[in-house]
């Protein structure tokens, strides 16, 4: 074993980076071990330095990051920082004097990741990044590792905590959304501003982070199609529930079945309580992935939290130092195919929409004529009068697949009918 240690920069102490300092402390003989030589912790940059650290020695601590990364003699820095800037500059700095680097930063690799990665390797460094989606769960190494050799059609996820947590209660104790909300908040998965949670932008940026990787192509943050899950309703779960599926907040990768062009979106579905996500249960995160090969593949486990991010982070950590040891560096970007991204309009999925019309004979016929106009195949209906005297009913339609833009066209056209009060929900169906 090597004698000399290889000195780690941590960027960033909170909840994440204080596990990872812990685990580095606590661990360093079995890391050593692993590693093929020591590792020393040797900077942590923070914005607060007279905040007490336990087991973090005051003198290694410094508010200057960027004099941290542009040392020379550090040989990786950990990025858990998050944001765009300064993390941005201080990795491209990091990679310029001689550092390879891991982060967890889900927010910049979305955005920036194919410059980071080319700074990467024009520098010669690794850019590993595991604890960026899904925390815990080993899924960036296998998707662009152990299935490099298959053909990824599709993945399909549960990859925000905070929702799962959210919607896990609405189904199972009947909840609304704020309620659920709130006791989410109490119990801390979910921050005082949700918006990056229950708005889909969390899931949103993993998504492009798996699609980029899946399908060897470019696709970022705006490219992907995203919708939150603030108006799902209990209805909704009622629904749902009498068509035998539960409710998820889901990030979607797929390859169109010609090959020539993916997409990558982010809203609630309905999912059939046969598939595997719907049993994903609280504020669990799992990814569940089909390739041509290997089949279907399902990772699971805790998406989120300091010591499960650490976890991921220490993982990439020990593989960045055996590739310095090496003399190597680990796989980078791969963009090859440079296929486009489809916009949501071209997507292809099944359809449930409820539907305030009428108490009255040919309704049903004048709604059935309005699919049909617009290609929509309806796979089964269900109608039921109310008992309020409003002289409406709740008429309830579920299509065989069909695409998102003639869906919408037959949504702007059922508006339009006299008997048709309103437009109560519409939700995809995925899993099928």
């Amino acid at each position: 074993m090597r004698t000399r240690p290889l000195k780690v920069a941590l960027l960033g102490c909170g909840v994440v980076g204080s596990e990872v300092a812990r685990i580095m402390t606590t661990h360093a003989d079995d890391l050593a071990a692993r590693i093929g030589a020591p590792v020393e912790l040797s900077g942590v940059a923070v914005r607060r330095p007279s905040k007490v650290r336990e087991g973090i020695d005051p003198a290694l601590v410094t508010t200057d990051a960027t004099a941290l990364v542009k040392r020379g003699d550090i040989d990786v820095v950990v990025e858990v920082i998050g944001g765009i800037e300064p993390a941005r500059s201080l990795i491209t700095t990091a990679f310029e004097h001689g550092a390879s680097v891991v982060s967890a930063n889900k927010a910049l690799l979305a955005q920036d990741g194919a410059a980071l990665h080319a700074a990467a390797e024009e520098h010669g460094r690794d850019l590993y990044y595991e604890a960026a989606v899904a925390g815990a769960i080993p899924l960036i190494r296998p998707l662009r590792e152990s299935l490099a050799g298959d053909k990824i059609n599709r993945v399909m996820g549960i990859v925000n905590g905070t929702t799962n947590f959210i919607l896990d209660k609405m189904d199972s104790t009947g909840a609304g959304y704020q309620e659920a909300l709130d006791e989410a908040t109490a119990l801390g998965y979910a921050e005082a501003d949700p918006t990056a949670d229950v708005e889909g932008f969390d899931a949103a940026a993993k998504a492009a982070i798996l699609a980029g990787i899946a399908f060897h192509t470019r696709v970022r943050l705006d490219d992907v199609y995203r919708e939150g899950m603030n108006e799902v309703t209990s209805a909704d779960f009622a629904s749902a529930k009498a068509m035998g599926c539960t409710i998820k907040l889901l990030a979607i990768c797929e390859r169109a079945a010609d090959g020539g062009s993916v997409t990558a979106r982010v809203h609630p579905a309905m999912i059939p309580l046969s598939h595997p996500l719907a049993s994903v249960r609280g504020a669990y995160n799992a990814v569940f992935v089909e390739s041509d090969a290997a089949g279907q593949l399902m990772f699971y486990g805790p998406g989120a939290g300091g010591a499960p991010t650490a976890s991921a982070v220490l993982g990439d950590l020990v593989a960045v130092c055996r590739n310095k040891l090496g003399g190597a560096t680990g796989p980078g970007d791969s963009a090859y195919t440079q296929l486009p991204v489809s916009s949501m309009g071209e997507v292809v999925t099944r359809y449930h929409i409820s539907l305030d019309v009428a108490d009255k004979p040919g309704v049903l016929a004048q709604v059935a004529t309005v699919f049909a106009e617009h290609g929509v195949s309806i796979d089964t209906v269900r109608q039921q009068g109310r008992q309020d005297g409003s002289g409406e009913a709740s008429l309830v339609v579920v299509t065989h697949r069909a695409s998102d833009a003639s869906l919408n066209g037959t949504v702007e056209a059922l508006r339009s009918l006299d008997t048709v009060r309103g437009v109560a929900s519409i939700m995809r169906v995925e899993g099928e």
